[in-house]
């Protein structure tokens, strides 16, 4: 098989296996590749960190810059190696998926809350988001399960596959680290408040496009929890910008609609609190809507793993086909006006290839030629 065709099936295929590994295996228990980022990430700001956006925006650069590096190195290394290009892929994507975490968390929290567990459930609380669970009941731990899988649906799953299918193992390395300093440091804090704000910018572009296409699946999926897809369209258009999160609110209005619950509200975080709008129409959630908010994201994971597993193969072919036409196409004119700029001179031709020994003319022209046709 030539290798132009081989490339995009080995990062197809790379994908759905590092998303079948997530599935049944889910992240490892030590040793987590994102951990340890997360640790020399924390000892690079402790060397460079100030309280200014510059300081900010140099730590990002470093942090992100150097797993796209890694990652474009990778992917340079095996563009005449599919089966090797297919391995690192699936073992890219195993490291920055999260699913399988993701649901499990909410289905523990489910059993905890239908089983009256307040402390077990305020203590686990933890694993999904930073609010503070001291003082919250079973509705209020609830919703904020329900909001947190709906975002981290978008976050742990669909943005991975996105930027995994678009470019590659350096989108999956290159959009991990930048989320995860996210969450490290793109919070509002005294710290952070200039520091962050780089850190902060670059995860909401990142999830631009995967956000919506979160939403978008959850009104495609909405049927798989007895949700009405019209009612979910409905509640998605209409309360999707209300959220403060450029991002957070296309994923959680949407999840309110297939779930026919209300979200939102006043969050409660360690020193500081935020009253947010209400998204969705309906009760506040319990914990029977826990088991069913793990079974939309598994299904929007499935969904967005057949349109990332297709777009190498489809619209990323098209783009990389028209990518050599353009270059070709610049390149022969650029080789039409170097030839027409030359032509007055023809005569001295001749006298300058004089001095030249003549089997080194050649290998230095073809040189330039291939310049030229990049």
């Amino acid at each position: 098989m030539p290798v132009r065709q081989a490339t995009p099936m080995a990062t197809a295929a790379g994908l759905v296996a590092g998303y079948a590994l997530d599935a049944m295996v889910g992240d490892p228990r030590r040793w987590h590749p994102v951990a340890g980022f997360g640790q020399a990430a924390g000892a690079l700001e402790r060397r460079i960190y100030r309280p200014e956006r510059a300081a900010g925006a140099a730590y990002t650069a470093l942090a992100v810059g150097v797993p796209v590096l890694l990652g474009a190195a990778a992917t340079v290394a095996t563009r005449r190696r599919p089966l090797a290009r297919a391995a690192l892929v699936a073992a890219g994507t195993w490291t920055v998926l999260g699913g399988r975490t993701l649901r499990h968390e909410a289905r523990v929290m489910g059993r905890a809350l239908r089983d009256g567990d307040l402390p077990a459930a305020r203590q686990r609380l933890g694993h999904l988001c930073g609010r503070d669970p001291s003082a919250l009941d079973e509705p209020e731990l609830a919703r904020a399960t329900v909001e947190s899988v709906a975002e981290n649906t978008s976050d742990a799953v669909v943005a991975p596959l996105f930027w995994g299918a678009v470019a590659g193992l350096p989108g999956l390395l290159g959009y991990r680290a930048a989320n995860t300093l996210d969450a490290m440091v793109g919070h509002r804090s005294p710290r952070y408040g200039r520091f962050g704000t780089p850190a902060a910018r670059l995860d909401d572009l990142l999830n631009l496009v995967p956000s919506r296409l979160t939403g978008l699946l959850t009104v495609a999926v909405a049927p798989v929890v007895h949700g009405d897809p019209a009612r979910t369209w409905r509640i998605w258009r209409r309360d999707r910008h209300d959220h403060p999160s450029p991002n957070a609110g296309q994923c959680e209005a949407a999840m309110a609609g297939a779930l026919g619950v209300r979200l939102g509200g006043r969050n409660v975080y360690f020193g500081r609190s935020e009253v947010r709008p209400f998204l969705g129409d309906g009760p506040r959630p319990e914990a029977r809507h826990l088991p069913r908010a793990a079974r939309i994201s598994g299904a929007v994971g499935l969904a967005a793993l057949g349109l990332a597993a297709a777009y190498p193969l489809t619209v990323g072919r098209l783009m990389n086909a028209a990518g050599r036409r353009l270059a070709a196409g610049l390149g022969a004119a650029a080789g039409r006006v170097g030839g027409a700029s030359t032509a007055p001179g023809v005569a001295a031709g001749p006298a300058v290839r004089a001095r030249r020994p003549g089997p080194a003319a050649g290998p230095v022209a073809a040189g330039l030629g291939r310049g030229s046709g990049r």
